[in-house]
């Protein structure tokens, strides 16, 4: 057994793996760039070494950083965890020349699947099933450009290094094609290190089916069943569970055999996943995973073992702990990814410091997280802060648990996804197994968040907005004479909508998902009796009365025409955050009492939603555009974002250049339309 480990990552997975390694009595080093000095996986560490700035490639991609950081620390093994270097032949091999112990897979197995080119080719020669396409070793732009003219479009573009479906690009129309292979080749080289490119037919729907193996170095092969993979947004996946629904008997024991037949081809040992494409009929080889993968968390559900457990006992030269016909899968398990990123807006993701984030704490539900309150989200990661976990003996009964558990997930400060998550596995389409990787695409709107916000939801958030403006109020004594009053208790500081002989009221506005929202709130006897909330067309409502209001820390409570309705809440300056059954509203507020007006962006001004790098620049001070043209092209959050002209003009002014890091709201560039004769 190894007595210290250092995990070459960050985030939930880093935590994930202290947690066993301090079970077993192992000593944990972790790895930080300057983004992550306050992360929660460096608190959680016995140790912490720093490995350079926030840029992967000058810190969590540099193996020589951290191979320092393993000598420094005197750790006896590296744990590479997934995505960075878990998947670098090079890098496996270099821990063991070190001296240290690497947890995974030998290098030789790494190399063999960490090119989805060459393991096409071996996997097809093992008489493995795979999908019609080009894995050549001549990689030149315009070679590539001829081949999937010849195959054809719907045509999907991989790198052959890439992992977790970063950098995968769909192309329809025969016309995108070359675009389509610049993106790939940039992000390949930028995400891996390896700008080589796959090419291969595109099935428009299916489902996306793995299988979990692990090898020890004496010879012992087995698997611990399947997962459905298939929800999945721009092919990374955000729900996944085992067993694999409604797959017949038979073809899941084919599956299972040929995740073995592909582990033994190549001298397997460690955890690994063999993933495969199910199109209804036959099942087809898509890629090998040497490393733990993400959704590990559900294969431990459903048969109680600990898979870094096992990877540290294997690369300690241990047999497997159990024999294949010694494993049992037991009940249903599913998995949310919780991630920095707005669903409605086409899943941009969304970095920032976490004013808030708690996890739930519930029976059957796990959650491995990588973030708490106050922790910031850099920009320069994947978006992913953690995962929920839940298990039934029923695949009905567990996707209700998560639902539930994410609908107790409290997240504010950043963008987050868990109720949109919640609203998938409530579907219909979901519960009956009808989903497939087209599947959030295709059902896109039924996930959304209600248009409109509910009145019971605004008099609530106004309540609060009230209480926080009227407590956080300093208290101003009268002038003249002292009377022994507490400063505060005369009438003149309070903010309780007092006027002599005139109704007492308080009027304020609050905004939401792009409607303002002015409301009145009136009192009896210095308490809130009753809400007004004006319509969408600025016509007011009926008041809402409101009795038996409570507010303490957090949390907000009342009855609201006669209905007594609880609600989380979290408030401070310009924005309050309400969850209330099962949403999650904001809102921003505009009191009149410290209202200040700013400028908005000026006209034909072009600004980022969110920062990251300018990796493609298309066009210069006065060129003309025409609308939709493509101007530049920002990398964040390990995703490109491509910035198009809104309508046809000149551009007067780029204000970026290529390779420049753009901070968030910056304005890009500056357009002036084109003026219309008459």
């Amino acid at each position: 057994m190894i007595d210290s480990l250092l995990v070459a990552n960050r985030g939930e997975i880093a935590c994930r793996i202290f947690r066993t390694a301090r079970r077993l009595g192992v000593r944990t080093i972790a790895v930080y760039s300057d983004a992550d000095a306050g992360a929660r996986h460096v608190r959680e560490a016995d140790e912490a070494v720093r490995i350079g700035p926030p840029a992967p490639r000058e810190s969590y991609l540099d193996s020589a950083r951290i191979l320092e950081a393993a000598r420094a620390s005197g750790a006896s093994a590296i744990h590479p965890g997934y995505g960075f270097l878990s998947e670098n032949a090079r890098f496996a091999q270099a821990c063991v020349q070190a001296g240290r112990l690497f947890v995974g897979p030998p290098a030789a197995a790494i190399a063999a699947m960490g090119s989805k080119i060459v393991a096409k080719a071996r996997m097809r020669a093992a008489g493995v099933p795979v999908l019609p396409g080009y894995e050549g070793t001549e990689q030149d732009l315009d070679h590539l450009l001829g081949q999937a003219r010849r195959l054809g479009v719907p045509l999907i573009i991989k790198p052959a290094a890439g992992g977790g479906g970063k950098g995968m690009r769909i192309v329809r129309q025969e016309g995108q094609l070359a675009e389509a292979l610049a993106a790939g080749r940039r992000l390949a080289e930028s995400g891996f290190g390896d700008g080589a490119l796959l090419l291969e037919r595109f099935l428009a729907a299916p489902r996306h089916i793995e299988v979990q193996i692990f090898a020890d170095s004496h010879g012992n092969f087995v698997h611990l069943g399947d997962r459905d993979c298939s929800t999945q947004r721009r092919h990374q996946k955000l729900i996944e569970e085992a067993p694999a629904p409604a797959l017949p008997d038979d073809l899941r024991e084919r599956l299972r055999a040929a995740a073995l037949v592909v582990a033994r081809a190549i001298g397997y040992v460690s955890a690994g996943t063999v993933e495969f494409l199910f199109d209804g009929r036959d099942f087809y080889f898509m890629e090998m995973n040497t490393r733990l993968q993400v959704e590990h968390t559900v294969t431990e559900a459903i048969t109680g073992l600990d898979l870094v457990e096992w990877q540290i006992r294997v690369v300690g030269g241990e047999r497997l702990p159990l024999q294949q016909e010694q494993i049992r899968l037991h009940g249903h398990a599913i998995e949310a990814r919780v991630c920095a990123e707005d669903p409605d807006r086409d899943f941009l993701p969304s970095a920032g410091r976490l004013r808030l984030m708690e996890w739930p704490i519930e029976e059957a539900v796990r959650v491995d997280a990588g973030f708490s309150s106050g922790d910031a989200v850099p920009e320069s990661y994947d978006s992913l802060l953690g995962k929920v976990i839940a298990w039934s003996p029923s695949r009905e009964k567990a996707a209700a648990r998560l639902a539930g558990a994410l609908r107790r997930t409290y997240a504010a400060g950043v963008r987050t996804n868990e109720r949109w998550l919640a609203r998938v596995l409530e579907s219909a389409a979901f519960l009956q197994v009808r989903h497939s990787i087209a599947f959030l695409q295709e059902h896109a709107p039924e996930f959304a968040d209600p248009v409109e916000v509910p009145p019971v939801a605004v008099a609530l958030a106004a309540l609060v907005v009230h209480n926080n403006v009227q407590s956080a109020a300093v208290p101003q004594a009268l002038p003249g004479p002292s009377t022994g009053r507490q400063p505060g208790r005369n009438p003149w500081s309070q903010l309780d909508g007092f006027a002599p002989n005139l109704e007492a009221a308080i009027a304020l506005t609050l905004s939401s998902r792009g409607r303002e929202i002015p409301v009145r709130i009136a009192f009896s006897r210095g308490i809130p009796s009753a809400v007004t909330v004006n319509g969408p067309g600025g016509t007011p409502g009926a008041p809402l009365p409101i009795e038996q209001l409570s507010l303490s820390t957090g949390t907000v409570a009342a009855a609201v025409s006669g209905r007594r309705l609880q609600a989380r809440y979290l408030a401070s300056g310009s924005q309050a955050h309400l969850w209330l059954a099962t949403e999650h509203y904001e809102f921003g507020v505009q009191d009149p009492r410290t209202l200040q007006f700013t400028a908005t962006v000026s006209c034909g001004g072009l600004t980022t939603p969110l920062p990251g790098v300018v990796v493609a620049l298309s066009v210069k001070a006065g060129q003309k555009v025409q609308a939709g043209e493509v101007l530049m092209v920002l990398e964040a959050m390990k995703m490109e974002h491509t910035i198009t002209a809104p309508q046809a003009g000149t551009v007067q002014v780029v204000h970026f250049a290529l390779g420049e890091r753009v901070p968030e709201g910056s304005e890009l560039l500056e357009i002036a339309p084109d003026i219309k004769k008459s």
